[in-house]
C-alpha cells in the first residue's frame, strides 16, 4: 500500500474480520462475532456539563491478542449466543458506529495540502501536529501515529453514555459484557438510542444520566483520529484532551476505572500547562489555571455532597472502595427519604450559587443543572477526580520528571488495587501522612513498610 494507508487498511481489516458471521434475531439482522463500545464516564477538564473524555480498547484476535485484559471500553469477539436480542442490538450498533469511524478518516497531511480545507479547520489541524510533537518530545508520551488523521462526524459528541443507580443508594448499576465483567456504563452512537436505553432504565425505578462524549482513546489498538467533537476546543482544553487520550497509552491498570482516569487527568491538565508556559503565553496560562481551580473547587463541592448522600441512605464501602447500598433499607419511609434527597440536591444548587459569586459570575457549570441532579449524574464525576490530588503529589516526589513520574505510576498499577487506591488518598490528603525528605528535597507519603512510590 502507499505510505500513510497499511494502517487505515489494517483498521477496516479487523472490523471487516468481525462481521463474517451473522444471524437473524426477530426482525434484526445482527452480529455475532461482534464488538462492543463500552464507554467510560464524561471527564477532562471543564466537561462536568456532559462532555468528556472515554476508553476504548479493541480485541481483534482473541487467542493471541490477549495479552492485556479488558476493562476500557471495547471491541470483543464473539458476542456468545446466552445474549438476548436486546443485547444483539447493542453489540451491533457499536461495531456499525466504530467502523464509521475507521473507514471515513482522512489524512490530515492530505487536508493541509487541500486549498478548499477551511481556514479555521487547517488552523487547528497545524496546531494538532505542533501539540502530538511536544507530546513526544516533551511530555515523553507515546504517540505512535495518533491523531494522524480527522472526521467530521457531523454530530455534537462521538458516543453518548448512560449510567444508572438506584433511587436511593450512590451504588452505581454494573452491566456484563464478555471477558470484562462488569461495568458501570452503557454507550451508544446514538443519542436516540442512549436515551431510549436511559427511559427503560428509569421505568424500573433508577436514577439515571446520559452524557454525551467527545473523545475516546483506543489504546493503541488502532490509531486514535481527531474528531470534529473536540477539535475546535480553546486551545488549552483541545491540549489537554489530547495529552490526556495519549496518557492512557502510556499507563494503564486493568479494571481499575478510577485510577486510569485520574491519572490521563494529571497528565492532561499537566500537559497543557507545560505547553502554554513554553509558548510563553502568560495570559492564557493564567485563565488556564484559574479554570482548573474552578473545576477543582466544584469538584469538592460535588464530592461532599455524595458524602452526605452517602450518608442519608446508609451506604457502605467494601474493602476495595466499592460503594454497596445498604442492606437492610434504612427506617424511614419512601417519602422522607425522597424529601431530604432532595432537600440536599437543594443545598448543592445553593452552594453552587455561592461558589458563581467566589468566581464572579462564571457560568461555565451551569449547564451541568440544566435537568434535575440525581444520583447517576453525581457518579459520573468521581471517576475522574477522587484519585487526581494523589497524583499530583506523586508527580511532586519525583521531582517533576514526568519520566519517573509514569514510571511509579506503572509500578503502582500492578499492586492491588485496594493498596493502590488507599496509597493514592492518603497521599492526596491535605491531612498527616506526609513526611518532608529533605535530602531528595521531594515529599514522600509511604505505606506500612514501604519507602514511598518515587521512581528512583
Amino acid at each position: 500500500m502507499a505510505n500513510g494507508q497499511e494502517p487505515m487498511a489494517n483498521g477496516r481489516e479487523r472490523i471487516a474480520g468481525l462481521l463474517r458471521v451473522r444471524q437473524t434475531c426477530g426482525k434484526l439482522d445482527l452480529i455475532t462475532q461482534a464488538a462492543t463500545v463500552i464507554q467510560h464516564l464524561p471527564n477532562a477538564r471543564p466537561r462536568f456539563n456532559g462532555k468528556g473524555h472515554n476508553l476504548m480498547k479493541w480485541n481483534p484476535e482473541p487467542a493471541r491478542r490477549l495479552r492485556k485484559w479488558l476493562v476500557a471500553p471495547t471491541l470483543l469477539l464473539a458476542v456468545l449466543a446466552m445474549s438476548g436480542c436486546q443485547t444483539f442490538s447493542f453489540y451491533g450498533q457499536a461495531i456499525k458506529g466504530q467502523y464509521g469511524i475507521v473507514a471515513h478518516q482522512q489524512r490530515i497531511e492530505k487536508l493541509l495540502g487541500d486549498p478548499l480545507t477551511a481556514p479555521p479547520l487547517r488552523a487547528k489541524l497545524e496546531l494538532v501536529q505542533s501539540l502530538r510533537a511536544f507530546a513526544e518530545k516533551d511530555l515523553k508520551l507515546p504517540v505512535d501515529g495518533h491523531y494522524q488523521r480527522y472526521l467530521d462526524l457531523h454530530r455534537p459528541f462521538v458516543v453518548w453514555n448512560v449510567e444508572a443507580a438506584p433511587e436511593f443508594s450512590l451504588e452505581p448499576k454494573g452491566w456484563w459484557y464478555p471477558f470484562v465483567g462488569s461495568l458501570e456504563y452503557r454507550g451508544y452512537f446514538a443519542e436516540r438510542d442512549a436515551r431510549n436505553y436511559a427511559a427503560r432504565m428509569q421505568k424500573k425505578g433508577y436514577d439515571v444520566y446520559v452524557g454525551g462524549v467527545t473523545a475516546y482513546s483506543t489504546l493503541g489498538w488502532f490509531k486514535d483520529p481527531v474528531l470534529n467533537t473536540f477539535v475546535f476546543d480553546p486551545e488549552p482544553d483541545l491540549a489537554e484532551t489530547i495529552f490526556h487520550e495519549l496518557g492512557h497509552q502510556r499507563v494503564f491498570a486493568s479494571g481499575d476505572t478510577d485510577f486510569n482516569e485520574a491519572f490521563a487527568t494529571t497528565v492532561g491538565q499537566e500537559g497543557a500547562r507545560r505547553w502554554l508556559r513554553a509558548k510563553g503565553d502568560r495570559a492564557a496560562l493564567e485563565k488556564y489555571l484559574a479554570e482548573l481551580q474552578r473545576t477543582r473547587q466544584f469538584a469538592q463541592l460535588l464530592k461532599r455532597t455524595r458524602n452526605r448522600l452517602e450518608t442519608l441512605y446508609g451506604d457502605t464501602r467494601t474493602d476495595e472502595g466499592k460503594l454497596k447500598a445498604a442492606r437492610k433499607p434504612r427506617a424511614l419511609p419512601p417519602e422522607q427519604l425522597r424529601r431530604e434527597k432532595q432537600d440536599l440536591i437543594a443545598r448543592l444548587q445553593r452552594e453552587y450559587a455561592q461558589l458563581k459569586s467566589q468566581w464572579g459570575g462564571d457560568t461555565e457549570y451551569d449547564e451541568w443543572f440544566a435537568h434535575p441532579v440525581n444520583n447517576a449524574q453525581l457518579n459520573s464525576v468521581a471517576a475522574y477526580y477522587d484519585l487526581v490530588p494523589g497524583f499530583e503529589r506523586l508527580l511532586q516526589q519525583n521531582g517533576g520528571d514526568l519520566g519517573k513520574f509514569y514510571e511509579a505510576a506503572d509500578k503502582l498499577a500492578r499492586e492491588p488495587k485496594t493498596e493502590r487506591d488507599n496509597w493514592l488518598r492518603m497521599l492526596g490528603s491535605t491531612a498527616g501522612g506526609v513526611a518532608r525528605d529533605r535530602s531528595a528535597g521531594r515529599e514522600h507519603a509511604s505505606l506500612p513498610g514501604e519507602t514511598g512510590w518515587a521512581s528512583r
